[in-house]
Order: C-alpha cells, then sequence, then structure tokens
C-alpha cells in the first residue's frame, strides 16, 4: 500500500525509494537481512496528498488489501478546519494516514 500517485522508483542494495519521479525518491525503506527493531505501538506515518481525490483512492485501496479503518475518510475538523485525511491500520496493526491540509 503506498501513499496516492507513489511507485517504486529506484532501489539499491541497502534501500528502495518510491516517489513519483524516476530515481527521486520521496521515502525510502532501509533493507535489512533480519529485523533489528519493529516500530512500538503507538507508530503513525503520514503521508502528504496531492488532494482530496487522492485520500479517497488511498483510502479505498487501502480497505481492498486487508486495512482496518482507524477513523474514517473525509474532512477532521478536529484538527483543522480543512484537515481532510485518511485513518487505517495496516494488516500489521500500524496506523497510516493519507493528508492534505489545504481549502478546496
Amino acid at each position: 500500500m503506498m501513499p496516492p500517485g507513489y511507485r517504486r522508483v529506484c532501489d539499491g542494495d541497502w534501500f528502495i525509494g518510491y516517489g513519483v519521479e524516476e530515481n527521486r525518491d520521496k521515502f525510502a525503506l532501509k533493507r535489512q537481512e533480519e529485523p533489528i527493531s519493529v516500530p512500538r505501538e503507538g507508530f503513525h506515518l503520514a503521508f502528504a496528498a496531492p488532494n482530496r481525490a487522492s485520500v479517497d483512492a488511498f483510502y479505498a485501496a487501502a480497505m481492498r488489501h486487508g486495512a482496518t479503518d482507524n477513523g474514517g475518510c473525509g474532512l477532521h475538523t478536529e484538527y483543522g478546519p480543512n484537515y481532510y485525511a485518511a485513518f487505517v491500520l495496516d494488516p500489521d496493526g500500524y496506523w497510516i494516514e493519507a493528508v492534505i491540509n489545504t481549502p478546496v
């Protein structure tokens, strides 16, 4: 499950990079042969979305791929008047969010 518009744009022996332009990663994961540690309870990863439609698309894709709703998808005024986000728990139980915080 990648944030809206992201795809694998580069990789090497020690990393995988995701973004929108070839060889220009915006998010990278380090490869490891054995897990050293994993995120603990409360881990929260938020991706900036380019528009509200992409937040909706992220939420729909997450649900199709086994995520669980963790606060819904839509306008969350408790965080600000323009805070449009989707909150899910991924299949491993981590809190993943796609968000845009700008007026329509």
